[in-house]
């Protein structure tokens, strides 16, 4: 589960979270989820590679608000060959507030396009 910190300026005048900062957590949290399985972000810039987020669907049952413990949990739905997707489950004191699937592609820093999943980042989402 990764830890969340709702920080006051992500609060809006209904006093929840605004939207965009769902976007956000899940970034955040899937470098986490790669670091913790093996395939820091770093070492996927290193050897070349990037992601980019493709497609995003968000579902609310419930508002995060300032100082909400928070934390979010990430699970690989599906693992292609060029794409993957992960799916969030943000959860305060237990109860699921809010979910996400992203659909990233792996992509050449260079601008090449679309790669195959490396090695490390494959080996990280199927384990």
């Amino acid at each position: 589960m990764h830890p969340v910190a709702v920080r006051y300026l992500e609060v809006d005048a209904q006093g929840v979270v605004f939207n965009m900062w769902y976007l956000a957590y899940v970034d955040d949290a899937m470098t986490a989820f790669l670091t913790a399985r093996g395939a820091p972000y770093p070492a996927l810039i290193a050897g070349g590679h990037d992601v980019q987020l493709v497609h995003a669907e968000l579902d609310w049952r419930g508002g995060l608000r300032w100082q909400d413990p928070v934390g979010v949990a990430v699970r690989a739905v599906s693992v292609g060959r060029t794409s993957f997707r992960l799916g969030f489950d943000f959860r305060r004191d237990g109860t699921s507030v809010a979910t996400a699937e992203v659909v990233y592609v792996c992509v050449g820093i260079d601008g090449s396009g679309k790669h195959d999943l490396p090695g490390r980042l494959r080996a990280a989402l199927e384990g």
